[in-house]
């Protein structure tokens, strides 16, 4: 029994030393298993990398470049090319096996790209070809041209250099010839150097020898052409000129300066985005790129200079100074900065013209003599109408952009106007006619000025106070005659009284009897005659009556003072007080005289 139990002892050490031999082995096979697939993952990427399969030689060499799977083979291609530079770098050894197979296939496909895309640039010089087709279909292959640029940057360059030279001729003759069209469109009658606002009537006549047009495009009124810089038109279709030819239609010069700068502003972002997307460049590289595309074309568009030197119509080029800002605003919000420099060549080149304009108008109302205006009448003047209606057509415009230049001219316009119709009103031989010569033009100014500025603006609030003071003067004025001697004896009452000396009144009797008298009989009569006077005098149905209830309140007032007067101890005892009209019974029958509606 020891025997065996030792003979079993014995084999239980030799298993456990087996075991721990086995052990050992299956940790250095799990080690060198290890290691193995480890090499694998490592041999296999690398072998994947250099590996050049059969299916990419044929896609490359067979397949036409439009179809989806050339380009996936050429991104796969692109891949392999830069894992073998970046092996060939590491040294790897491999890489001299597949270099030339490589280089063969990068040979062939950038020969096909380069076909495809010159042939694609060619399609762009086809007359009357949309460029927009082409274009996208090149967007849509837009890794063709990063492969180049990484691969092989001369044909990129070679590419690059023909669409800018296409392009370039393509936007300029396009718009050479789209701006000589809608030139022939423009109104014939254009405003010339005589066309200023202090020119008198009679000095043109004869002016315009052309016949003139169905709708004359006016100097110094805006009427619809303000619709031009509205949200609708301003954005709107661009003018067809052989349609609006045929059609006989013809445009003012802001229509036609609209129409070709929103063509400008279109095309200049679709390219300035392709070019971006395309040609692979940002910031200054892309604006840069976008002036070898454009440069002729904005340089085309800056040589309206000599239409802009010629022209007199100041609401025309105050116009075209707004869209451009608008125009400047879009290009803003399209994240478009390339045409930012020649928007402000633009204004530098209208701003000074407008105010130009502006100061011929103000020198010309400055230097118009009265004496030779020929015949005056009290009516609304021609001068101060085309002021009115100039002004409201600046301010309303104005109102959108504010800009404290045009305001500063405005204002200088607005002080020269004043003192000429001062300088006027002078030449009447009568006060009154003076003051109904001054208030008929203050009115119609300011009815012309509220209905198209907003009624805060400085021209109204300045028109309005000099109204005000004008009408009060008037209605002193006519009340004078009728009721001179009554009003004159209540102001004289007035200042004894406030001095305190009411005993000076006793004397006074018998010019009381008389005014107090006077008045009960011809004040209806006087009152008729006044409010038939005023309908007469003034070309406002509404200032008109305005000025009649003025008068008629004032005299209200008065009679009420002159009744306060009579009611003082010196006069209380007089028996014409028992003739004195009821205050209340007066301004019932003034009532009566009230003009209606």
């Amino acid at each position: 029994m020891e025997q065996m139990l030792s003979a079993f002892q014995c084999d239980l050490s030799s298993i456990s030393s087996e075991i721990r031999t086995l052990q050992e082995h299956s940790v250095n096979m799990n080690l060198r298993l290890r290691n193995r697939r480890s090499v694998r993952r490592h041999l296999s990427h690398l072998l994947d990398e250099l590996v050049v399969p059969a299916p990419m030689i044929s896609t490359i060499l067979e397949v036409p470049v439009t179809e989806p799977e050339f380009l996936e083979q050429l991104q796969e291609l692109n891949g392999k090319i830069n894992s073998v530079k970046e092996q060939a770098f590491r040294d790897t050894v491999a890489c001299a096996d597949v270099q030339h197979v490589l280089e063969k296939l990068k040979i062939k496909a950038v020969s096909k790209i380069r076909e495809f895309i010159l042939q694609k640039i060619s399609s762009f010089r086809k007359p009357m070809a949309n460029y927009q087709i082409p274009q996208n279909a090149l967007l849509k292959h837009r890794f063709f041209y990063q492969f180049l640029l990484g691969h092989e940057r001369a044909v990129a360059q070679e590419l690059r250099e023909a669409y800018v030279d296409t392009m370039s001729k393509i936007y300029f003759s396009y718009f050479k010839s789209y701006i000589g069209r809608l030139m022939k469109i423009q109104y014939e009658e254009v405003a010339e150097k005589d066309d200023l606002m202090g020119v008198e009537d009679t000095a043109k006549k004869g002016f315009f020898s052309k016949p003139s047009l169905k709708n004359r495009n006016t100097v110094f009124t805006l009427g619809n052409r303000g619709s031009v810089i509205g949200a609708t038109e301003l954005e709107g279709p661009i003018i067809v000129p052989h349609a609006a030819q045929k059609s006989d239609v013809r445009f003012p010069f802001e229509s036609l300066f609209r129409s070709q700068h929103y063509a400008l502003l279109d095309n200049s972002c679709c390219e300035f985005l392709f070019l971006c997307d395309f040609f692979l460049v940002t910031g200054n590289g892309a604006i840069d790129l976008f002036h070898c595309v454009m440069g002729r074309t904005l340089s085309l568009f800056l040589h309206m200079e000599s239409y802009v030197s010629d022209c007199y119509d100041a609401i025309a080029v105050f116009l075209c100074i707004h869209i451009v800002l608008r125009f400047r605003t879009i290009t803003a919000k399209r994240n478009v900065p390339a045409i930012d420099a020649y928007w402000e060549a633009l204004l530098e080149l209208l701003w000074p013209r407008f105010e130009y304009i502006l100061e011929l108008n103000i020198q010309s109302i400055q230097s118009t003599d009265p004496q030779k205006l020929g015949f005056l009448d009290t009516r609304p003047h021609y001068i101060t109408r085309r002021y009115a209606e100039f002004s409201s057509a600046i301010v309303s415009i104005n109102q959108t952009f504010p800009n404290e230049k045009t305001n500063a001219l405005l204002g200088q316009l607005q002080v020269e106007v004043e003192n000429f119709v001062l300088r006027v009103a002078a030449e009447f031989s009568s006060r009154k006619e003076q003051l109904i010569f001054l208030i008929n033009n203050y009115d119609m100014m300011l009815g012309v000025l509220m209905e198209r500025a907003v009624e805060e603006s400085k021209e109204v609030e300045g028109f309005q106070q000099l109204l005000s003071a004008r009408t009060q003067e008037f209605i002193e004025e006519i009340l004078s005659p009728p009721f001179g001697g009554m009003i004159a004896f209540v102001k004289e009452a007035e200042a004894l009284l406030e001095k305190g000396q009411l005993e000076r009144l006793r004397g006074e009797e018998a010019r009381v009897t008389q005014l107090a008298r006077g008045f009960s009989s011809t004040w209806k009569a006087a009152v008729e005659a006044l409010s038939q006077d005023v309908m007469r005098s003034f070309t406002n149905f509404k200032n008109g009556t305005g000025i009649i209830q003025g008068a008629l309140t004032q005299l209200i007032q008065y009679y009420h003072r002159f009744h306060k007067v009579l009611a003082q101890p010196p006069l209380r005892s007089l028996p014409v007080r028992a003739d004195l009209i009821n205050i209340h019974h007066l301004m019932v029958e003034l009532k009566k005289h009230k003009p209606n509606f």
